[in-house]
């Protein structure tokens, strides 16, 4: 029975809406019936409540679910608008992604393509973990070259740099062409 219970708990933390009885007998298949799974349910909502736990399971919409504590409401609002703070400015995402299609990049090539000053948007970048120092150039002064991190890859959901759309104003020429016509 304890086995059922876990693994109805592991069922209803992966879930984001409430799950019937009904639906996690069909996850089960013929492993458990519904008065089994009902009584597992009744269980850990027991279990949960006797503890004092920071999550309760309770019954919604004719289904089951795992909910935080009330009481912890003020610090989750607080845990969530720290969050909604670390939005990133419209300066810092265009930023990000120079670096992100261009790495290892330096400084001078960003503000380049970007035509504007870019030293706060990497520093906010910097701060964040988004981008990390990934080296010098091999010119004279050495300027930085910046990358991206896995944090980067996290914040965007991204397995990997190949998920990156491919984009056609990113290709090498045009850098290149432009820096060529300056000189």
């Amino acid at each position: 029975m304890n086995e059922l219970r876990y693994a109805v708990e592991a069922l209803l933390f992966a879930s984001e809406r409430p799950l019937s009885v009904k639906e996690m007998g069909e996850a089960f298949g013929e492993e458990a019936d519904e008065k089994a799974l009902e009584a597992g349910l009744h269980e850990l909502k027991n279990e949960y409540e006797s503890q004092g736990r920071g999550f309760k399971l309770v019954e919604i919409a004719g289904g089951f679910q795992l909910v935080s504590d009330p009481r912890f409401a003020s610090t989750l609002k607080r845990f969530y608008q720290a969050r909604e703070k670390k939005r990133l400015t419209q300066a810092s995402l265009e930023t990000l992604s120079i670096v992100a299609y261009k790495q290892p990049v330096s400084r001078a090539d960003v503000e380049f393509i970007r035509g504007v000053q870019v030293d706060g948007a990497l520093k906010t970048l910097l701060e964040r973990n988004l981008i990390r120092i990934a080296g010098r150039k091999d010119v004279p002064g050495r300027p930085l070259l910046y990358g991206t991190t896995r944090e980067f890859l996290e914040y965007f959901g991204l397995k990997g740099l190949e998920e990156l759309p491919p984009l056609k104003e990113f290709t090498e020429a045009p850098l290149e062409q432009a820096k060529q016509e300056e000189s």
